[in-house]
């Protein structure tokens, strides 16, 4: 059976660790059956060479949202999960502001899971679609 498990927001919005999700500050912001939403800061430390965001930066975004999204929806005696697979199509740009992702479970089984995911910046505009696949992993 495959439930889902609301997340503790104060654990994993705890920004005091030295996780990529921590670094990148990234924040959750909902989480419901098959549904989370995040938010993150345009930073410097979050920009190209050139002045503006940095693909693995919308990446890391996507990515750990859909991570806490599969976390909260193992099933029952699954341990863990990672991703196997994850692409991304960007579709603008920005070097301010914030960036908000919605992801959707798209796909919930016992050994795999696909989450898709549209970051936008402040005004809506989609800047990346994302899609990831998770492979479920068990305790021998």
């Amino acid at each position: 059976m495959i439930l889902f498990r609301k997340p503790d927001f104060n654990v994993i919005n705890d920004h005091s660790t030295d996780q990529l999700h921590s670094i990148m500050e990234v924040e959750i912001l909902t989480a419901e059956e098959g549904k989370i939403t995040s938010r993150m800061p345009v930073l410097p430390k979050h920009l190209s060479p050139l002045g503006k965001i940095h693909a693995a930066a919308i990446i890391a975004l996507a990515d750990t949202t859909c991570g806490f999204g599969t976390h909260s929806h193992l099933p029952e005696g699954a341990a863990s999960f990672v991703t196997i697979e994850l692409k991304s199509n960007f579709l603008g740009t920005v070097s301010s502001g914030i960036l908000y992702c919605e992801a959707i479970l798209e796909h919930q089984g016992r050994s795999t899971q696909v989450w898709d995911a549209i970051v936008k910046d402040g005004q809506g505009k989609k800047i990346a679609l994302f899609r990831c696949s998770q492979i479920i992993l068990y305790r021998s």
